[in-house]
Parts: structure tokens; sequence; C-alpha cells
């Protein structure tokens, strides 16, 4: 068997999918320009595109949206809008941006999430007219299908992946963040991003990070728990790692990665401690409860 007959990439997010899309389209579709678009009723950005030839779009263009190709796809409905013809069809002829391509093709299909709400657009652009067939119809319906699903499996791992990071505060100017599962890149930039946010917008002094449920630690690991760390410490936010089992601790260590710089504590109450808080149990009639103190 031929190891080069076939790439495989596993997609992590809705972009690398977006992108991975186009280009499988782009070998099929004898057309310049394949491109998605996200709108808010406002403003249309192209964040994918794939150009075969002339640079007709860049990702990071906008528009408004009452001027686009992408508009009218919209109001189309749940259907192919295929404009053979942009200079000569009733929909588009008047439009600028019909004026300063000159002439050509659209074809535009909407992408939507599960709720109804409208995502964007997945469509194709030519200065030259092209033709559609059937078999091209039936593919942008199945990619503008696949690329719905790929968004609702974009948000929920994102929601997935801040529960199992949350950064709960337990007192003012203190929090913890206890980080459970494997760890990947994805997961980081969450982790990064939810760490950074949060101790800016509660006025963090201390963000103690527990580790003890991590199942493993790697280099990326080791590295990036220092970054995060370096990053904290540059906003104001000392933090202080805790719950380091031995074997992650010997981990760190085979991969080189020094966390000397950064405070570390065997356990959650060992490091409020270190802080000068103290947990003190109130007993009362036949109840009890804890209450932590600086």
């Amino acid at each position: 068997m031929n190891s080069n007959a076939f790439s495989y990439s596993k997609f992590m997010n809705f972009d690398e999918a977006a992108d991975s899309i186009l280009r499988m389209m782009s070998r099929i579709l004898n057309i310049n320009t394949l491109f998605i678009a996200k709108n808010d009723q406002r403003t249309n950005e192209i964040v994918k595109v794939v150009n075969h030839g002339d640079t007709l779009l860049r990702e990071g263009d906008t528009l408004p949206f009452e001027e686009t190709f992408c508009k009218l796809s919209v109001d189309h409905g749940e259907k192919v809008l295929f404009i053979p013809d942009i200079t000569k069809s009733d929909l588009s002829n008047a439009l600028n941006v019909t004026r300063n391509l000159g002439s050509g093709s659209f074809v535009g299909l909407p992408i939507f999430y599960e709720d109804g709400r409208n995502y964007g657009t997945i469509c194709g652009l030519d200065t030259e007219t092209f033709e559609l067939t059937e078999e091209h119809v039936e593919l942008f319906e199945t990619m503008s299908s696949l690329l719905s699903y790929v968004l609702e499996l974009d948000d929920a791992n994102r929601q997935i992946q801040t529960l199992s990071a949350p950064l709960v505060p337990i007192t003012t100017g203190v929090a913890i963040l206890p980080i459970i599962g494997n760890i990947n890149e994805f997961r980081l930039e969450t982790i990064i991003e939810l760490a950074l946010t949060k101790s800016e917008s509660l006025s963090l002094e201390y963000l103690i990070i527990d580790l003890s449920g991590i199942l493993q630690i790697n280099d990326m690991v080791s590295s990036s728990l220092l970054k995060v760390a370096n990053m904290l410490s540059l906003i104001g936010v000392t933090p202080i790692l805790t719950g380091i089992r031995p074997d992650l601790a010997l981990n760190a260590i085979s991969t080189n990665i020094d966390l000397k710089s950064v405070k570390t504590e065997a356990s959650l109450e060992s490091a409020l401690k270190t802080i000068g808080f103290t947990l003190s149990r109130d007993e009362g009639a036949g109840s009890s409860s804890r209450s932590l103190f600086r």
C-alpha cells in the first residue's frame, strides 16, 4: 500500500475544517475563488478563501452585509443560489461589487447553526462565467451541512474545555483553577485565555492552579505551564501550582523545563496558608461549618 496515496488530517476546530473543505472543493470545481464568509447582519467578513489565479478576495476582507452576494445567498434560503452572469441578474447587477468585478458568475449557500441562526455562507466567485452541475450543487449542500455540524462540535468542545478547567473565585483576590484530564494544544489555549481574562476581570492577586487532575504531563504541558505562570506574573498575579504528583514532577524534570521560578505547594490548603489564609471550623448547635480567614 502506498503511504503517500492518502493524507489524513485531524481537525482541531472550525477554522481548520473550513480551510481543508475549501481546498478540497477547489480541486474539484473550476471556479477561481472559493470562500467562507461570516456575517452579523451588518458586516460580511471573509474568514477563509482559496484563490486559483486572480486574487479576488483575501481573508479578513469586509464589506457591509447589504452590499454583498452573500446577503443574496442568505435571502435565498436553504438552497444553492447560482447566478450565471452577475451583470445580467436583477439580483446582482446593481451592486457595487458587480461593477468592481465587471463580469462573472456566483454561487452561494448559507451555513446555519443547529438552532437556525445564520453563521455565514460558503460561496464560489469568478470573473469568468462558469457552469454548475447537479453534482456541484450537491457538493455545496454537503459541505454546508458538514460545516454546520462542525460549528456545533466546535461550540460544544469549547464549552466542555471551559467546564474542565473552571476558574473558581474562593475569596477576594484569590481564585483556583483546577485542570482535569488530558491536555492538548487547543485546551492549553483555552486555559491560558481563561486564566488571563478572568484574573484581570476579577482583579486577582493570586491564582492557584491545581494539577492533581492532569492525567499526564509532557514537554508541551510543562512549557505551557511555565508560559501561563510568566504571563500571569506580567499582569501582577502571583501563580501558585498545587497537586504536582511525583510522576508528574519526574516527567517535568525529564523534559528539562525549569519550574523552580514558579511557586509550588503540595495542596490547596498549604497554598492558602502560604498567602496568609487559614481554615477555621465553626461549630454550632448540632452543626459545623468551615470558614476562610486572612
